[in-house]
């Protein structure tokens, strides 16, 4: 015999489908947030010895506002010296934030740069992290000599071919990492 159609009825129904769809969800999330984590940090440590020079050692993360946001960069030292700085830095680009991390060397000429993640448009937005020409010019780009813009803006960064945003929003990421950088050598050398 079916059960009666009443408000009781679908309430329990609804009740008891979205208390297992819950379970089951937390059971999922609980089964891949250690590997999801593990590959993320693997991730950020390929990241961070893209955009470093090599050899030294390398502190932990360390918070840092970039571009008015919280954000954490590393020290690579070499005994007591300091080599370079990698800065994580955001920016929003055509389809949403562009997160960058930025190697900075002791004298402030970015020694490479690396998209951590990005939600831009595949085929042009997305080229930031393909186009060799786009990502070859950020090794030793130097920002007392160069301007950080892209040339559409009298500046020195040749942009994305129909991508002007992703280039602008990336060179934006760059210069908030320059910027971070400039503050925290200015500290360390007041100490």
């Amino acid at each position: 015999m079916a059960a009666k159609s009443n408000l009781k009825n679908m309430v329990l129904c609804l009740f008891g489908t979205c208390l297992v769809c819950s379970a089951l969800l937390g059971g999922v999330y609980a089964l891949t947030k250690g590997p999801i984590d593990r590959t993320n940090a693997q991730l950020l440590r390929a990241s961070i010895g893209a955009v470093l020079p090599e050899g030294g050692d390398l502190s932990e993360a360390k918070p840092v506002e970039v571009g008015g946001l919280p954000s954490e960069y590393y020290v690579l030292t070499d005994g007591d010296q300091v080599k370079a700085y990698a800065v994580k830095s955001t920016a929003t680009g055509f389809g949403g934030p562009i997160q960058l991390m930025v190697g900075i060397t002791a004298d402030g000429v970015i020694y490479n740069t690396s998209v951590l993640s990005h939600s831009e448009t595949p085929g042009l937005g997305a080229k930031c992290t393909t186009d060799k020409n786009f990502m070859e010019q950020w090794k030793g780009f130097n920002p007392s000599v160069k301007i950080l813009k892209v040339k559409k803006e009298n500046g020195d960064v040749d942009a994305i071919t129909a991508s002007t945003i992703t280039s602008r929003a990336y060179t934006l990421a760059v210069e908030n990492a320059v910027k971070a950088y400039q503050s925290l050598s200015s500290k360390t050398s007041q100490n």
